[in-house]
């Protein structure tokens, strides 16, 4: 799963990206800083089994802090968005493009209003972020529903004919990662008859697109540079509206990382607070006290790793799952304790496991094993969220 960073130009995407993955990225004042996508390895947190089961672990391919599992997902820096992108303005075509290998969008609002809609910096609070939040979702309908509309009565006239809306849809959209299962369920909750679609019309495919948009592209929003008075404002102002915004500092969460990469603090992302263990300078001291004063203790973190969270456990509706080949000791074959972990979407079978992790091992599947229970698995078994599971297979 791909979790995409997108919004308009000068809104902090590059630093988020930057604080999240601890990649060096170009990160500046104007607009379109990012023309290129950058990719990058960031973590999700969620508690280790270890703990429970009172084991020591030797993670491979994540981390463990003692209580928390730091686990692998990818992350991609988008170019900036611009409103009338769908028609070609800004690098409204490219980004368009790229954003469609993402399963999940991360758009970073610049909360203080401090940047207008073409993402130029102007006084804070004199832009409403509101306008932001669901501009980015326009955008990327009327961009579906341009590509849709390309030879419709051609399409819908076939499909008639043919039977079979869905699947010539699903061709169609190939492109931007949009299967027949999402593109069937938003003909649905349209109020639309797959047997007709000739007779959709115009309105008939906004409201379509609007609804492949939530299923194929789903978004959490990172209200940025809440440690502003002017941002505080207008958050408690949008989410007195009922809409769903993560506070965020990517900033302050950049510097917290590079702190303790230099051994200045104790810290892990999504902590509300951190340690100092080394010798810091005066303005280091101001500096990371504006963090805890304006940021850690209004909000309760900086919000990256929430929004990360969020995006991936919520949205995505991932789990995590502990693959072991020693059902009894719990390690692989070199002894390691809970050694990997591995997100799945919920719903995923023993077998699909197998499949995951070697082709091989869920072709010859035989049966799994839960490793608390000790009891036999067989293939259509639906894995739930933090199970150790030992995959027994001819491979």
């Amino acid at each position: 799963m791909l979790a995409g960073i997108t919004g308009k130009p000068n809104v902090g995407k590059s630093t988020f990206f930057s604080a999240a993955t601890m990649a060096i990225v170009k990160i500046a004042n104007y607009p379109f800083t990012t023309v290129e996508p950058n990719l990058g390895i960031a973590y999700v947190r969620k508690k280790c089994v270890c703990k429970e089961l009172g084991v020591k672990d030797n993670p491979v391919n994540s981390l463990c802090t003692g209580t928390d599992r730091l686990i692998p997902v990818r992350l991609v820096d988008l170019p900036g968005l611009v409103p009338g992108a769908h028609q070609g303005r800004g690098l409204g075509n490219k980004f368009l493009s790229e954003v469609s290998n993402s399963d999940v969008l991360i758009h970073v609002v610049d909360a203080s209003g401090g940047t207008d809609e073409e993402g130029r910096t102007v006084k804070p609070g004199t832009h409403d972020p509101l306008l932001d939040i669901s501009f980015l979702e326009r955008e990327y309908e009327k961009w579906i529903q341009q590509i849709i509309s390309r030879d419709w009565m051609k399409i819908a006239r076939q499909a008639e004919l043919s039977k079979k809306t869905e699947e010539l849809l699903a061709e169609k959209l190939a492109g931007l990662g949009i299967d027949r299962e999402q593109v069937a369920g938003a003909i649905e909750a349209s109020g639309l008859n797959a047997e007709r679609p000739v007779s959709w019309g115009e309105d008939g495919l906004e409201a379509l697109s609007r609804e492949l948009r939530r299923r194929a592209k789903p978004i959490v929003t990172a209200a940025n540079k809440a440690d502003t008075e002017e941002a505080v404002a207008n958050i408690e102002r949008i989410r007195a509206m009922g809409l769903d915004i993560v506070p965020t500092s990517a900033e302050s969460e950049l510097m917290l990382r590079r702190a303790e990469a230099k051994g200045l603090i104790e810290y892990t992302p999504g902590d509300s607070s951190f340690k100092i263990r080394g010798q810091l300078t005066e303005e280091q001291r101001r500096a990371l006290k504006l963090v805890e004063e304006r940021v850690l203790a209004r909000w309760g973190s900086t919000g990256v790793q929430t929004t990360l969270n969020r995006a991936y456990f919520e949205v995505l509706g991932m789990i995590a799952v502990y693959p072991v080949e020693d059902p009894n000791k719990m390690t692989d074959h070199s002894g390691n304790v809970l050694p990997d972990v591995y997100l799945v979407p919920r719903g995923t079978s023993a077998r699909g496991l197998a499949y995951k992790i070697h082709t091989d091992l869920g072709k010859r599947f035989l049966y799994a094993i839960d490793c608390r229970t000790k009891m036999r698995l067989g293939e259509d078994h639906i894995l739930k969220d933090g199970d150790i599971i030992s995959i027994v297979s001819t491979a």
